[in-house]
C-alpha cells in the first residue's frame, strides 16, 4: 500500500482529490494516472492534508496538469512556487496585496 489516500468527490460537474498522506516520485504517478483516467472532467486538487510533500512529486505531475482543468488548492508557498517553476499555476489569490510597487511608484 503507498502512503497517499486519493478521497474523491463530486459535485456539480467538479470532481475533487483530497489527498492524504505522503506525495513524493511513486505516489506522484500514481495520482497522474488517475487524473489521465479522468479524462476532460474539471478537477479539484486539495493538497491541504498531505503530510508530506516532496519536490519531486512536482515536476511528475506538471506534464499532466497544463493539458486540463485542474485548479490546485491547499498548497504552501514553496510547492505553490515549484509548480510556478514548472508553469502550473494553483489558484488565483483571494485576497489583494496591501498595495502594489505600481501603485507607489506612480505617486
Amino acid at each position: 500500500m503507498t502512503g497517499l489516500r486519493i478521497h474523491r468527490e463530486e459535485a456539480a460537474g467538479r470532481v475533487t482529490l483530497r489527498l492524504e498522506g505522503t506525495l513524493d516520485g511513486q505516489t506522484a504517478q500514481e495520482l497522474r494516472n488517475s487524473l489521465q483516467a479522468l479524462g476532460q472532467s474539471e478537477v479539484v486538487l486539495d493538497f491541504a492534508h498531505l503530510r508530506e510533500f516532496k519536490d519531486s512529486a512536482v515536476g511528475i505531475l506538471t506534464h499532466g496538469l497544463k493539458d486540463g482543468a485542474v485548479e490546485l488548492r491547499g498548497l504552501a508557498t514553496h510547492q505553490e512556487r515549484m509548480f510556478r517553476y514548472f508553469g502550473v499555476l494553483s489558484s488565483p489569490a483571494t485576497h489583494r496585496a496591501y498595495y502594489t510597487p505600481e501603485e507607489i511608484l506612480s505617486v
